[in-house]
């Protein structure tokens, strides 16, 4: 799946657009996949960096609850591994960064990357 949103990802770059996805992506194998396929100079990783037991509160749907029960399997962060970007170009802390904060930090990064190229 990433894989695949990856190469649309690239036709929409190649197009001279600006592409924003969000998936959960818990390998770090498939997002390095997708750095690839995108390309170096395109791709930013943003993680957003929330504790299990604070997306646990928030779970509008009670996924959490059913993975937890054993009715929903391969459920990341439950029964199946996040691994961490060990780089991300941003980090998001959602305990920590409120909404105008964290939108306020990708801004001053794009614009810090636009004046460097």
């Amino acid at each position: 799946n990433i894989r695949r949103i990856a190469e649309l990802g690239r036709l929409f770059v190649d197009a001279g657009l600006i592409v924003i996805t969000a998936f959960i992506s818990p390998f770090r194998a498939d997002r390095a996949l997708a750095r690839g396929i995108i390309g170096e100079d395109s791709f930013i990783e943003v993680f957003i960096d929330t504790p299990l037991a604070e997306c646990e509160r928030r779970d509008p749907k009670g996924l959490y609850g059913k993975a937890r029960a054993g009715l929903i399997k391969n459920f990341t962060g439950i029964d199946s591994v996040y691994e961490p970007p060990l780089n991300p170009e941003i980090r998001v802390g959602t305990l920590e960064q409120s909404l105008p904060e964290v939108v306020s930090q990708i801004l001053a990064y794009l614009d810090k990357r636009s004046s460097v190229s």
